[in-house]
């Protein structure tokens, strides 16, 4: 490792930050709204075995990366093949895109937090009411700079002090409170028939479509191809099992994602017939369909209250992870100090999230390909560029490193039982996933594919 690099202090704090990271908005609303679409119990059965095959492989190879190098992905990439530099490069892009824009959705969660404590549970239900707020300038403006200035000053606290510190308060919390909410929506009356569409597979339902939606939903979910997870494994010690800590991340990560379907999944099947219909998409499942839900139930501003906390602290855990990505990039690229380095992308990111902000305000008459402001920003880096960074990443260990780099670098103080998998899959199956998710993500974009 780089001499003077923060770390974490152990496998303890380096999971639940990689698990935070990994934790975010696209489990909470977007994989429940994909699994009611696609099937349920068959969706759910299909991301699962992608997860310990095409997910376990992508994740160990960035994590021995950025441990092997000790470095963020920039440096990490140039240390192991100076011609293969601009993977790292595009990699660093990524983060730097999604940060600005999340912080946006996330001072979103923020103001919703702050509408059921104040008990304005029936105006948070009316129809108008999201759109209403986000065509505003001023109010999101203040929700925003809120929610991004708690993720700088996590991050300016340091790797172990912040970031780590953070992640193990807030994921236990997190578990805890998606558990009690899935609970809740289990036992209200008439909710099984949400419950048995969601964990059995009906296999008449299974198509090239469903498999293509999980692999998309399991990539974004993952923090894969964005340089996060070969940062947060240049701060891990040497010592630590890269292989049992992926897999406890992967159980963190789908643990939140099906009970995340458990708290949404039942609740509309009780409220609004439950087809898929009516679980919407996007912001529009969180911020309209779920206040309707709350305003019916008993107790329902109380239960408001606990689910955005916990919408708050996800998609905490992730911008943190992202922030703390590219100020890791900042530091080693430009030898600048962690609070400079905060500065500049505390500045960069409100100036570049104030666009995907005001575009659905007094900007919303700009479009770029069609897409408002925060549209394109997800488009360009969950649909393009992520699937392009994986697919080389793939390439690369795969081809130039070869697998056994990896291999060598799990294995230096524990055993890596799955090392012919991993070597299979990062070689022969992730780079034609890769592809096909590629390809139907730009396809379905400009609505010449349906996914």
């Amino acid at each position: 490792m780089t001499e003077n690099r923060s770390s974490f202090t152990g496998k303890l704090g380096f999971v639940l930050a990689a698990a935070g990271s990994a934790v975010g908005l696209g489990n909470i609303w977007r994989f429940p709204y994909l699994a009611a679409k696609y099937g349920g119990g068959i969706f759910l059965l299909v991301y699962i075995i992608l997860t310990v095959t095409f997910g376990f492989a992508l994740m160990m190879a960035e994590i021995a990366i950025g441990r092997k190098t000790g470095l963020s992905a920039i440096g990490a990439f140039q240390k192991l093949n100076k011609k293969y530099s601009f993977i790292g490069y595009l990699a660093a892009i990524v983060p730097a895109i999604i940060l600005p824009y999340y912080s946006v959705i996330g001072g979103w969660v923020v103001k919703y937090l702050y509408t059921f404590l104040i008990g304005q549970t029936s105006m948070a239900a009316q129809d108008a009411f999201f759109g209403s707020f986000i065509s505003q300038t001023a109010e999101p403006i203040v929700w925003f700079m809120i929610f991004i200035g708690a993720t700088a000053l996590i991050v300016l606290c340091g790797v172990e002090k912040g970031v780590e510190k953070v992640s193990k308060i807030m994921m236990p919390v997190l578990v805890v409170l998606s558990l009690f909410i899935a609970i809740y929506s289990v036992c209200m009356p008439g909710a099984m028939a949400g419950v048995k569409y969601y964990f059995l597979p009906d296999f008449s339902k299974f198509s090239v479509t469903t498999v293509l939606a999980a692999m998309g939903q399991l990539f974004y979910s993952m923090s894969l191809a964005m340089g996060i997870m070969i940062t947060y494994g240049s701060y891990m010690k040497k010592e630590v099992s890269l292989e049992s800590s992926v897999t406890q991340i992967e159980l963190f990560d789908t643990g939140i994602a099906i009970c995340a379907g458990l708290m949404i999944i039942p609740a509309v099947f009780v409220f609004s017939g439950g087809t898929p219909e009516a679980l919407g998409a996007g912001p529009s499942l969180m911020f309209v369909t779920l206040p309707k839900v709350f305003e019916t139930m008993v107790g329902g501003t109380f239960i408001g209250v606990m689910f955005f906390l916990l919408v708050l602290f996800a998609a905490l855990t992730s911008s943190i992870s992202l922030m703390e990505t590219v100020v890791s990039i900042v530091c080693d690229k430009f030898k600048l100090s962690r609070k400079l380095s905060c500065l500049v992308v505390f500045v960069f990111s409100v100036a570049v999230g104030l666009l995907s902000l005001l575009g659905y305000g007094i900007w919303d008459h700009i479009k770029i390909l069609g897409m408002q402001f925060l549209d394109f920003f997800d488009f360009i880096s969950n649909s393009v560029l992520m699937p392009i960074v994986a697919f080389l990443t793939s390439i690369f260990v795969g081809y130039v490193i070869k697998p056994q780099t990896i291999i060598e670098e799990a294995e230096l103080y524990n055993k890596f039982r799955r090392k012919h998998l991993f070597s299979f899959v990062i070689k022969y199956l992730a780079p034609i996933c890769i592809v096909l998710i590629l390809v139907s993500s730009v396809l379905s974009a400009f609505g010449l594919l349906t996914i």
